[in-house]
């Protein structure tokens, strides 16, 4: 039974403070027994203020977060997964680009997210994702990791269903969902929907979350979960503070699950 590590992080606006978050939290991670540690979206830098965030936002070459977090990992021979970090794409524009890091510190996958946050919320903050990033099109799972095989997503692609629909008929053991939800969203919809995508594709979900006030004047929810296939929630770090949890991950309540509803094997395609 595995035993992986969750970090929920309070990003700010400096590249350098928050790689050295991180490759404290790889330290402790491998220290604390884990085989495999999950932070949240955007874990390299969150700032709101594109004109200053441009400055910090390099090709994925010069990346610092993904750099200080590779030579980490294969320190202390630990898988990560990196939620996500801002990375500046050949083409100028930026992409919300997820990696996974194997313990020998080689990136074994990457994942840029599919949907774009684009909305104005009731309490008056509005976000336009799309303006600087671009949209991913791929699904993107990995074989044999410490938590089986595992897909890929970030925050937003949560509300999308035939996303994880592709990752459960793929034979997902476990979906990684790094976030940054603001406070409102994630009252209402948060743990419903991290439960809901759970039960969908009879796997773990592991969701690292960002928390507080942070520098650039947002708020995000917290509330990092681990949920299992059969929906129940058996980690949940909060919404105050910082800080890394543990979790065991029993990988045989997946065939469990799976024989006592088998959803998967017996969905149907609809005719349209």
């Amino acid at each position: 039974m595995p035993a992986i590590a969750v970090l929920q992080m309070t990003s700010g606006i400096d590249p350098e403070a928050n790689a050295s978050t991180l490759v404290s939290a790889v330290e402790e991670a491998a220290r604390g027994g884990a085989a495999m540690l999950f932070t949240p979206e955007m874990s390299g830098l969150l700032d709101r203020n594109r004109t200053r965030a441009a400055g910090s936002i390099k090709p994925e070459s010069e990346a610092v977060a993904l750099a200080q977090v590779r030579d980490a990992a294969a320190k202390a021979g630990l898988w990560v997964s990196l939620g996500s970090l801002a990375v500046e794409t050949p083409e100028g524009r930026w992409a919300n680009r997820a990696f996974v890091i194997a313990p020998d510190g080689t990136i074994a996958a990457r994942y840029d997210k599919i949907h774009m946050f684009d909305v104005d919320l009731a309490s008056g903050e509005s976000w336009r994702e799309s303006n600087a990033y671009a949209a991913g099109s791929q699904v993107v799972t990995i074989e044999r990791t410490p938590v089986g095989r595992l897909g890929l997503s970030v925050c937003y692609d949560i509300r999308f269903p035939a996303l994880f629909e592709a990752l459960g008929r793929a034979g997902c053991d476990c979906l990684a969902i790094p976030a940054a939800f603001t406070v409102p969203t994630g009252r209402a919809h948060w743990h419903v929907m991290q439960r809901a995508r759970a039960i969908e594709a009879s796997a773990f979900v592991v969701a690292a979350a960002q928390v507080g006030a942070h520098e650039d004047g947002r708020e995000t929810y917290g509330h990092s979960l681990v949920v299992d296939p059969w929906g129940e929630v058996v980690l949940d770090m909060g919404g105050a503070d910082s800080g890394l949890g543990f979790c065991d991950v029993d990988l045989g309540r997946i065939a469990e699950v799976r024989a006592q509803v088998p959803s998967l094997a017996n969905k149907r395609e609809i005719a349209k």
